[in-house]
């Protein structure tokens, strides 16, 4: 999520979590996790397209697809450490 400002950064989270939320469970988590799930699915995804698969890119679609698989990631990741009964 390089090249976007702080503002865009918490836009850009708030649709991937709020998208990854209603991906893996069916339902959002609230607007505030929402945005924090997908600020540090951001984080997740891009250490992982850029990181480990060496892919990079620019522009809020690039940045929006890869905050929703790292968001995807973090909450499966969540949902195998707290059980599927757990919510964020």
């Amino acid at each position: 999520m390089q090249g976007v400002g702080w503002l865009w950064w918490i836009i850009i989270g708030g649709i991937a979590g709020a998208l990854a939320g209603r991906v893996v469970s069916g339902h959002g988590y609230g607007i505030i996790v929402d945005i924090i799930v997908g600020i540090i699915g951001g984080f997740i995804g891009g250490w992982i397209v850029g990181g480990l698969l060496g892919i990079g890119g620019s522009g809020i679609i690039f940045s929006l697809i890869v905050a929703f698989i790292g968001a995807v990631i973090l909450l499966f990741l969540l949902r195998l450490v707290t059980g599927t009964r757990a919510r964020v």
